[in-house]
């Protein structure tokens, strides 16, 4: 048989493995006194508990990262899309994060994801592509209002990746295409319409100064005769040859 003191020595190693916790600085324990919470949550640090009177429940109060799995969404102009999402939350309140609800980390996860498919279905696919961020907010916001009674608190919520059929794909494929070629045949118009512009407005300056108008055939002329061509043109002002047409009328 083994020594008395062997026996004291094992009990007094039970009652301090047992009486004895120690919390670190982002964990509180909710203490059960025979089924009973015992005050505020405790911690950080030493904590002296009573064995077998006495369970705790040690709560995290770090932030804590929820990937919520794809999930299928038919938006408002029936595009069935796959997408999934990333939830950011944390613990504010450690009593009811264990006394409200059972198990709060499977709990948002759930929340999350109905919610997830519920405000996805209300938009459609061109503002889930272009809006992002008004969703993301809107999502943010329904969970934390529903997940406050828990005492958790939802601080972002992002959108990550929205899988399109393939020919939705192509479909905004061609869109995109046919987008850039308006915007290139817009600016290709405004281009010609500005040089037209300007064309008009010299001609105007031009007519109402006639001198204008010859210096302006002399630069051609010394602009033509720099390059090594066998025929030059050279315009004659009708007013040279305006008193012989008057002559033969």
């Amino acid at each position: 048989m083994f020594p008395a003191y062997i026996f004291v020595i094992v009990i007094v190693i039970f009652f301090l493995a047992s009486a004895i916790k120690i919390l670190n600085e982002y964990e509180r324990g909710i203490i059960f006194r025979l089924g009973r919470v015992l005050g505020r949550p405790k911690g950080p640090g030493l904590i002296i508990l009573i064995p077998i009177v006495d369970k705790m429940v040690k709560v995290s109060l770090r932030t804590v990262v929820l990937d919520v799995p794809p999930q299928d969404v038919i938006t408002r102009d029936n595009v069935s899309i796959k997408v999934n999402a990333v939830v950011y939350f944390r613990v504010i309140d450690p009593l009811k994060a264990i006394i409200d609800v059972e198990n709060y980390l499977y709990a948002t996860s759930q929340l999350s994801q109905t919610t997830l498919r519920s405000v996805l279905g209300q938009a459609e696919l061109d503002e889930l592509l272009s809006r992002r961020e008004k969703i993301n907010e809107r999502l943010q916001e329904i969970l934390d209002t529903h997940t406050e009674p828990w005492g958790i608190k939802v601080s972002n919520v992002e959108v990550k990746n929205v899988d399109l059929p393939q020919e939705m794909q192509r479909a905004i494929a061609k869109q995109a295409e046919a987008e850039r070629e308006r915007r290139a045949k817009v600016i290709s118009a405004e281009g010609e319409y500005q040089a037209a512009t300007r064309l008009a407005d010299a001609s105007d300056i031009l007519s109402r100064n006639p001198m204008s108008l010859q210096l302006r055939y002399l630069q051609t002329l010394i602009e033509i005769s720099t390059e090594k061509n066998s025929t030059i043109l050279f315009p004659i002002p009708i007013d040279l040859i305006k008193a012989f047409t008057d002559k033969l009328k």
